[in-house]
């Protein structure tokens, strides 16, 4: 883990770089919060798949099916199973913006390192109308942040200049995980970062964009395959940081290696193939998703076998 020994305890000045798994929210073949799956999959997440940080109450967590109580629930248990072994970020934003600053308190008073804030979805507010949704979370807590940036779900994109306008002018901002799928965007994100004079991480909450933000100098990603392939992205990303520069090839190598993986991971509707991986490796002993969202598909569970 880049911010100290694995199984060390975090502490306030906690590194934010590296790989963090957007855990899934297991559930029971009727549709309860599944808490002893959910305790095994934290170990699991941070002893087999070495991650550097772990993000409940995400997309990957299916986190419109949660009621507010069983997402203060999951938060809970994640930071008690954790034990401050590697940091904890849950998902607290909202398109509402006292809902996200409730959460968010939440998520401080339960020892959470930091939080993620999805851009405001639906709403489609404007560039200024961000900013101030933000400053207003920011007022309510001393919770660090990472942003996210995911246009394809929430219609509107954070453009660089605004999430670095808001690290310059929100203290409390620590980073940005970003989904824009733009290597233009990640690109003026890293300049920009690099001027700030302070730490501030850009994450990658793309899969198949891992390698090429650290190639360009990013900090990491925000994984759902690294529920199955932490390890080998562990390993691309120490190839990266630590090697000279011939070890790029090895580490293209597990790019190109992992891409199967990654196309079957998002065949269908996320998260229900990691959890039908996740059921199909003993990890989770159920696949069950919430409704809207379906179980995969049979032919697409013959392909993850494959």
């Amino acid at each position: 883990m880049p911010g100290a020994k694995r199984g060390e305890l975090m502490n306030n000045t906690a590194d934010f770089s590296g790989i963090h798994i957007p855990l899934v929210t297991p559930f029971t073949s009727t549709g309860e919060l599944d808490e002893k799956a959910l305790r095994t999959l934290v170990d699991y997440c941070i002893t087999e798949q070495q991650a550097d940080g772990l993000m409940p109450c995400g997309t990957t967590g299916e986190v419109p099916a949660l009621t507010f109580e069983e997402h203060k629930r999951v938060v809970t248990i994640v930071v008690n199973q954790a034990k401050g072994r590697v940091p904890v970020i849950p998902g607290t934003g909202s398109n509402n913006t006292a809902h996200a600053i409730e959460l968010t308190r939440f998520a401080e008073q339960a020892g959470c390192a930091a939080c993620l804030q999805v851009t405001p979805y639906y709403s489609k507010p404007s560039q200024d109308g961000i900013v101030a949704h933000f400053k207003a979370i920011a007022a309510g807590s001393n919770l660090p942040m990472i942003l996210y940036n995911i246009p394809g779900r929430t219609a509107r994109n954070v453009e660089p200049a605004t999430i670095l306008r808001m690290a310059k002018e929100i203290s409390t901002i620590v980073g940005v995980k970003d989904a824009a799928c733009d290597i233009v965007q990640t690109e003026a994100l890293l300049q920009g970062a690099a001027s700030l004079g302070r730490p501030f991480v850009v994450l990658t909450g793309e899969d198949r964009m891992t390698f090429l933000n650290m190639c360009l100098g990013g900090h990491g990603a925000v994984s759902a395959v690294c529920h199955i392939v932490g390890k080998e992205y562990q390993e691309m990303l120490r190839l990266l940081r630590e090697q000279p520069t011939g070890y790029l090839e090895a580490a293209r190598v597990i790019h190109y290696k992992t891409l199967p993986v990654v196309a079957a991971l998002f065949s269908e509707p996320n998260p229900a193939p990691t959890k039908a991986a996740l059921h199909l490796m003993g990890v989770l002993p159920d696949d069950s998703l919430r409704l809207p969202l379906l179980s995969m598909t049979d032919v697409g569970k013959e392909k993850l076998k494959a």
